[in-house]
């Protein structure tokens, strides 16, 4: 007898199912906190509730159709990139699927990856954990009006009509991929993509009140330092499992995101205190650099050395921070009413990262070894290859007029049975309107559910009351 089959790599499972639940953290508790801390007190439930339910529905969906979906065989629409652009639906819900070896989906136009050492539920579960943050990210996009019901719609078409393409297309063996285009972790797959549907999506449902957006004060930055926090160690397990094996990349891969990271911050700061509008440091502009940081340096991870994560937290702080305080405060951009600046952090920041691999990836860093001795790597326009960026540039192109038109086509047709947009009635109260919960109750907000419960309790009353018996003869 022997616990498991002989291609399964005990060191390689343990250490993916870890990464990915440290990808899971980052979603729950992670984002649920961080947002919930950035938004007015009355949304913080509403917050922390739309994380939650996001995330049960994509498992589901995931399981049930979108995995096969990203990481399956094509459905062929069509010539050319309809070819292989995304794989065909299908449950992974038999013993079989579960306890089966992982399949090998291809990483670039230079050939299959390794085999894989462990099941394919780890790598189910793993790959879900990048599916379901996704939506949470661009949700900084709309919050504070968006109806629930119809982000409850949105979530799972949006999942598997856009995500499933753009990790298809990068990631499953799909058209860019094969063409040679990389994104080591998802700075075009996730966050390019919440950046450019969140922007639409806002743009689509409509501004917040007009005084709940004149003070958008954070309610609570002790949670945001906690959610900020379990974003960025989260991160190891984003960067450092998605080469799927226990190695000198994965290893790389966390000290580049690291280092990126700090960098970024640091950069976001300084211009904060030298050239910001106040000319101080501020903790949410750290958190802000902190995000460029980890979003930039996930497409490049394990493909740069540690000069290349240094130059491209450096470079991408930069640009997102004059995006957002430059780019942010023109008209048109003022008219979309993004809540919390998801289009630059997450979307700039990602389109920027996955660029600068076109230009630092550096072929000394070598991802996976052949039997023969030689070593897959990639080179960028600074180490040979020019090609490299104008590949990047295409894929970029792809995601942002895929996920531009999918978006606003879904909202459309939702817009047709649900509201998008709450009423104003109820974006006035927040929290209490919409889940009868507050995240720090007042003695106003009991006492509108106590009225509420009184009422329910009164409705529920029968409206005849039973004749008293009378009372038994001596």
């Amino acid at each position: 007898m022997i616990p498991y089959p002989s291609w399964l790599n005990a060191g390689d499972n343990t250490w993916q199912l870890v990464a990915a639940t440290l990808v899971g953290l980052m979603s729950i508790p992670g984002i649920a906190v961080l947002y919930a801390g950035l938004v007015q007190r009355k949304w913080a439930v509403n917050t922390m509730l739309m994380a939650f339910s996001a995330f049960s529905i994509v498992l589901v969906a995931w399981v049930l159709y979108e995995f096969k979906m990203s990481f399956g065989s094509p459905l062929h629409l069509g010539p050319g990139i309809l070819n292989s652009a995304v794989g065909k639906p299908g449950t992974i819900t038999s013993a079989g699927s579960e306890i089966g070896k992982a399949g090998i989906p291809l990483v670039s136009g230079t050939g299959a990856m390794p085999d894989f050492r462990f099941p394919q539920s780890t790598l189910a579960y793993f790959q879900f954990a990048f599916a379901a943050i996704t939506p949470l990210l661009f949700l900084g996009s709309v919050i504070g009006r968006m109806n629930f019901k119809a982000w409850l719609l949105f979530v799972p078409l949006w999942s598997g009509i856009v995500y499933s393409v753009n990790a298809f297309l990068l990631w499953g063996g799909g058209w860019w991929a094969q063409a040679g285009a990389l994104d080591y972790s998802g700075g075009y797959v996730i966050h390019l993509a919440a950046g450019t549907s969140g922007f639409v999506a806002a743009a689509v449902i409509g501004p917040r009140l007009a005084r709940d957006r004149a003070k958008a004060v954070p309610n609570n930055l002790p949670m945001v330092a906690i959610g900020a926090g379990i974003l960025w160690l989260g991160w190891n397990g984003f960067n450092g499992g998605d080469m799927y094996f226990g190695g000198q990349n994965a290893a790389a891969a966390v000290l580049n995101t690291n280092l990126a990271t700090a960098v970024a911050l640091l950069t976001w700061l300084l211009l904060d205190m030298f050239a910001g509008p106040q000319r101080k440091p501020t903790f949410l502009g750290a958190i802000n650099g902190m995000i460029v940081g980890l979003v930039a340096i996930t497409p490049a991870a394990g493909f740069v050395t540690g000069v290349g994560a240094i130059l491209v937290g450096l470079i991408a702080s930069v640009i997102v921070w004059l995006s957002w305080n430059k780019l942010g405060k023109l008209r048109f951009m003022q008219k979309v009413d993004d809540a919390l600046g998801v289009v630059h952090t997450h979307g700039v920041a990602g389109l920027v990262g996955g660029l600068l691999v076109g230009l630092f990836a550096d072929p000394a860093m070598a991802v996976y070894y052949n039997k023969d001795g030689s070593v897959f790597s990639v080179a960028g326009l600074f180490h040979g290859h020019a090609k490299q960026l104008l590949l990047q540039l295409g894929a970029a192109g792809t995601i942002i007029v895929w996920d531009a038109l999918m978006t606003f086509v879904i909202l459309r047709a939702i817009g047709l049975f649900v509201k998008l947009r709450a009423p104003d009635e109820v974006l006035e109260i927040g929290d209490l309107a919409v889940h009868d919960e507050e995240a720090y109750p007042s003695e106003e907000g009991l006492a509108v559910v106590g009225a509420s419960e009184a009422k329910a309790a009164v409705v529920a009353e029968p409206t005849t009351r039973p004749v008293a018996e009378p009372a038994a003869e001596p």
